[in-house]
């Protein structure tokens, strides 16, 4: 089953007094890192949905940006103008807000997984995967059937604003922290679901700011190698693949590849075949700094064929 992955950057920030999406975040920005982590756990396309006119930091090629089509709508709104975008290119959709800095490529997968039964009609199986963690139900940290796009969009011509609406006229599977945490790797990765706190205040944002970078594992292959940096494997602390490689003193740039969690690493070399989508993108290799890591992540580095 195809997946993909929605962020609505479109919200007015009031609480937080500037837009959340251009917050620095580790050297790169809040909205940059969750269109890095949806794009690593769903392998597919990645819509923003921004405000009309709204300015955004950059984003990595290939991110597909709409206009909300109608001001102050609320969350409904941007599903309905994300999933629309999605259809016909991925079944399923992870819709999520840009205030989760934390966010972490197993839960996204673990939510997503809740609707990979496949379907022989339309009223088979649960359109939407509903965090109900922490507390709260997590509407914009959830999974959508990208189908649901003419019935967003209904409801919001109907003026019924909020996901309480939608939820009530399709199928919910409801995960709760238990139901959640049954997935081992999730398990490991994120075992207080941090993935699901939010910034909406300064202070929230200075608070989740002075944490420490995830803590990952690089290891070294080849030319890449010398007295003053030991292959490894080695543990660091880095929000992205560039702050990765700064911390074990390697110039990342043209003639070197990062590649993310992989099995086809073999004497310095990567094995060809195709990227394999498991919970955090096993396999991503890229030469772009900026893709950003996650606790329990290692990071090959390689020298570029």
């Amino acid at each position: 089953m195809t997946s993909g992955g929605v962020v609505l950057a479109g919200g007015r920030s009031s609480r937080m007094g500037t837009p959340k999406a251009a917050l620095e975040w580790h050297g790169s920005t809040l909205l940059r890192r969750t269109v890095g982590i949806l794009a690593r756990a769903t392998g597919g396309p990645v819509v923003v949905v921004r405000a009309s006119g709204q300015d955004l930091p950059d984003l990595p090629a290939g991110t597909v940006v709409v206009d909300d089509p109608r001001e102050g709508k609320g969350p409904v709104q941007g599903i309905a103008a994300g999933l629309a975008v999605l259809r016909g290119r991925a079944e399923t959709a992870f819709v999520t807000s840009t205030d989760l800095p934390f966010l972490h490529p197993a839960f996204v997968s673990r939510v997503l997984s809740a609707l990979d039964a496949p379907r022989a009609c339309p009223r088979d199986g649960p359109d939407v995967a509903l965090p109900v963690a922490r507390g709260y139900q997590q509407p914009l940290a959830a999974a959508y059937r990208t189908s649901l796009a003419e019935l967003a969009e209904r409801l919001v011509a109907q003026d019924r604003l909020r996901p309480a609406f939608l939820f009530a006229e399709c199928s919910v599977t409801r995960l709760d922290d238990a139901v959640l945490l049954a997935d081992p790797v999730l398990a490991a990765s994120d075992p207080d679901l941090d993935s699901l706190l939010n910034v909406n205040t300064l202070d929230d944002y200075q608070a989740a700011r002075r944490r420490p970078a995830p803590e990952v594992t690089v290891q070294l292959f080849g030319t890449l190698i010398n007295v003053g940096r030991p292959a490894g494997p080695r543990a660091v602390r880095a929000a992205t693949v560039g702050a990765a490689a700064i911390t074990v003193g390697l110039p990342f740039g043209r003639n070197v590849t990062a590649t993310l969690n992989s099995d086809q690493i073999n004497d310095g070399q990567i094995k060809q075949g195709p990227i394999k989508q498991g919970p955090i993108n096993q396999g991503l290799i890229t030469r772009d700094p900026s893709v950003p890591l996650a606790a329990g992540d290692t990071v090959f580095f390689t020298p570029a064929p």
